[in-house]
């Protein structure tokens, strides 16, 4: 089976002046931080891509809420749904929810259902 390429999140250049594409524990760390980090539609939001209202994981309506054990376990709930909805080929390893004073921080590893590549990631809202 071929490695799979694609584009990496945020859009950066390369060294040929291209946009930088990766594979593996990189590309997956790209494709699950660009699912977590989009702001998708709620009641309160239309959602930020105009093609695709729907994708994203709604971490944007965590912010300016009671930073208490509640809403650590909301967090878990959208990363969950957001990594199975939008992310399928990714399984979640870990998900480690801190309160750090105002902000709410998500650790997470991921494994690759396909090729067994992990990559981890941090997400702060």
């Amino acid at each position: 089976m071929t490695e799979l390429h694609g584009l990496l999140t945020p859009f950066r250049r390369d060294r040929k002046r291209d946009f930088a594409s990766g594979s593996g524990a990189e590309l997956l760390r790209s494709k699950v931080l660009q699912a977590l980090m989009t702001e998708g539609a709620t009641p309160r939001s239309s959602g930020e891509l105009p093609w695709r209202t729907s994708f994203g994981a709604g971490l944007h309506l965590l912010r300016h809420q009671r930073n208490d054990e509640v809403l650590a376990e909301l967090a878990r709930v959208y990363v969950r749904d957001a990594l199975a909805r939008w992310v399928p080929s990714a399984r979640l390893v870990a998900l480690e929810v801190t309160l750090d004073g105002a902000s709410l921080v998500l650790r997470l590893r991921v494994r690759d259902r396909a090729t067994g590549a992990e990559a981890a990631a941090e997400v702060r809202t």
